[in-house]
């Protein structure tokens, strides 16, 4: 097989092993062995061979466009009902939802490739750049794009894996429990990395506590010979002492840790370097070459968090043969995503991009990094969701913290009226004074933007997704 037949054709994947795999019933006459070239959900999507999953959501009912599919090149189509007149082969199934997560289920099955599956409640997706750019260095790897870290994302990202590929890096998020379950069954992880436990999902959740019982789930269908990666320096996930009868490899700055840090040097807002100790430890005793050696890596984006996410690369490239020389590698050559501590220069000033997501620790941590700044720092803050009983009071603590840090703070958003009032409380007897403004909306604030930037400002963008704040990022760069 040519490697451009293996880009894309998927392996074993046929209307009849898909039709097996979601228990389905195949409609009309067609050659049950025709081969799957991948699967989606948007028939916008659809490329030559592919199967389109028709899903009913809250505003489109994929079922409408089953024949849009066809013309586009579907081979087939998984749906819950055959539309009049269907122009091709159709897996009649009773939930597409349930049946995707069953073909991606089956498909994981039969790899061989390797699985990092990476969670936590901050950092799953900067940590999953580091790890991927990493492996990258030896391995073929697939990782998840964007946030298709849920219960549809990680399903059609598996459903991607090809035979070329070796290794999967996939992002797995949660906001209740027994979905980390559910998605660690489609998984099967060889290796599962924990970033940290924060505050997010506390409405679901409802503690720290819970938090980690519900990302632990994520060891329930971990391979029995697998490994777990943890962040050790932080204070739940530091209460894991074993995994399937083995110990966690613990990354963190503390020296005590398996993989650590030291001689750190900042670069402000353009990263940091440091050393990384690979401590002797039995569980990366087949990497003689590794233990006990000092890697000195460049770390190109910005704040401390960045530095665990080169520790946690650096565990799973040692605990998977990459060498010293690899890892140091894979570390320079990250690049920044979108939304997620991303670094613009633009009209004159820097804008931190970091408004993908964000709940207290996030909040803080972005704050810390604006404070590297050697300019007028100015702090964009929105709305943050999902924080239950406790949101006004963790809004209320942000705004304390800010109102320390930084110069300007501009806060956004029916919650964030608590952020204001914790500022402004802070700064009655300031010993770094700060501007405290609030507006409701995002659109009131955008219509007074341009009279509170200066030139060469640095500027923060954060909010929760829902609040859309990649609006402001356009506006700061037109």
């Amino acid at each position: 097989m040519t490697l451009l037949r293996m880009e894309i054709v998927m392996k074993n994947m046929t209307l009849l092993q898909v039709a097996s795999a979601c228990n389905g019933r195949i409609v009309g006459a067609y050659d049950v062995n025709l081969e799957i070239n991948g699967v989606v959900v948007d028939s916008r999507k659809i490329e030559q061979n592919f199967l389109f999953i028709a899903t009913v959501g809250e505003r489109v009912d994929g079922h409408n466009f089953i024949n849009t599919a066809f013309d586009q090149g579907a081979i087939a189509a998984v749906c819950e009902k055959v539309p009049d007149g269907v122009k091709g082969p159709c897996i009649l199934v009773d939930n597409s939802f349930e049946a995707l997560k069953q073909i991606a289920t089956w498909y994981r099955s039969q790899l061989s490739i390797k699985v990092v599956g990476i969670t936590g409640s901050v950092g799953k997706t900067s940590t999953k750049e580091f790890i991927s750019s990493v492996l990258e260095q030896k391995y073929h790897v697939l990782k998840t794009e964007g946030n298709f870290n849920n219960e549809i994302g990680l399903p059609l990202t598996i459903l991607k894996i090809k035979d070329y590929h070796e290794i999967a890096v996939l992002e797995m998020g949660i906001s209740d429990f027994g979905e980390m379950h559910r998605l660690s069954k489609i998984a099967k992880p060889d290796l599962c990395v924990i970033t940290n436990i924060g505050q997010c999902h506390l409405e679901n959740l409802g503690s720290r506590e819970g938090i980690l019982k519900a990302k632990s789930e994520i060891f329930d269908f971990m391979s029995e010979d697998g490994s777990v990666c943890i962040n050790g320096d932080d204070d739940m996930l530091s209460t894991i002492k074993e995994v399937k009868g083995k110990k966690p490899i613990k990354f963190g700055i503390h020296p005590s840790n398996d993989v650590a840090a030291t001689d750190i040097t900042t670069h402000g807002l353009f990263g940091s370097s440091c050393s990384i100790h690979i401590n002797e430890n039995e569980l990366l005793h087949d990497q003689a070459n590794m233990t006990n050696q000092i890697l000195h890596a460049d770390i190109p984006l910005p704040g401390e968090h960045m530095i665990l996410n080169a520790l946690a690369a650096t565990a799973v490239g040692t605990l998977l043969q990459l060498s010293a020389d690899e890892i140091v590698a894979g570390i320079r050559a990250v690049k920044p995503v979108g939304g997620r501590s991303n670094i613009i220069k633009k009209n004159n000033h820097t804008i931190i991009d970091d408004c993908y997501n964000a709940n207290p620790v996030s909040m803080k941590s972005a704050i810390d990094l604006l404070g590297k700044a050697d300019t007028r720092k100015v702090a964009i803050l929105g709305d943050m969701f999902e924080l239950g009983e406790k949101e006004k009071e963790l809004h209320k603590e942000v705004g304390e913290y800010a109102a320390v840090e930084v110069d300007v703070l501009i806060c956004v958003g029916a919650l964030s009226r608590n952020m204001y009032d914790g500022a402004v409380q802070e700064i009655k007897n300031p010993s770094h004074p700060c501007r405290v403004e609030y507006y409701e909306t995002r659109d009131e604030m955008l219509v007074h933007l341009d009279q509170m930037i200066k030139t060469n400002d640095t500027i923060l963008v954060k909010a929760s997704h829902g609040m859309k704040f990649e609006e402001v990022v356009r506006y700061l760069g037109e």
